[in-house]
């Protein structure tokens, strides 16, 4: 049973519709809650080793995804923050359209990527870049570092894949008869 299914009128609609953005808002909150941390108690590249493999650190992107542009010369920080803004807008679009009887995990996955959006994108505007500060070590090599938002973005991605391959447009099919 879909989680949607049970708002079967337009009150119950708008209740699923408060659900998933409200999903976006707690990651939106998180994210930003954690990255306020470091910013005020991580100095910039300093270190903290939590244990053999994963890190907390302080790094400004001011690129996209693992830095991507990062040296572009100031232009990608508008880019990106009204590309931010405009997918952000269609995916709340996307999931009040799909309110009422869209699968669970595509809506979860749209509400994270929206969570993750925002809250990168509050750091964009107000910053001029994204606190990073999650470091992974790999075979003793540190992966580039994110935050709880592009962990929020990869998440959704995920579940968007995974909706694509296996649920979206696929219609239960019944065997005929023998």
């Amino acid at each position: 049973m879909e989680l949607n299914e049970a708002a079967g009128n337009e009150g119950g609609q708008n209740r699923a519709f408060v659900l998933w953005m409200s999903l976006a808002g707690i990651i939106v909150l998180l994210d930003q809650l954690t990255k306020f941390a470091i910013l005020k108690w991580v100095g910039l590249y300093d270190k903290i080793t939590v244990n053999s493999f994963i890190n907390i650190t302080h790094h400004r992107n001011t690129g996209a995804a693992f830095s991507f542009l990062a040296d572009a010369g100031g232009w990608q920080r508008w880019f990106f923050t009204v590309l931010a803004i405009v997918v952000s807008g269609v995916i709340t679009i996307w999931i009040y359209r799909q309110r009422k009887d869209g699968p669970a995990i595509l809506l979860a996955g749209l509400a994270l990527v929206l969570g993750g959006a925002v809250g990168n994108v509050i750091d964009r505007v107000r910053l001029g870049y994204v606190v990073d500060f999650i470091q992974v070590m790999l075979a003793g090599w540190p992966f580039p570092s994110f935050n709880v938002a592009d962990s929020a973005i990869t998440i959704g991605a995920v579940l968007l894949i995974i909706d694509a391959l296996f649920y979206s447009g696929k219609k239960a099919t019944v065997p005929p008869p023998e």
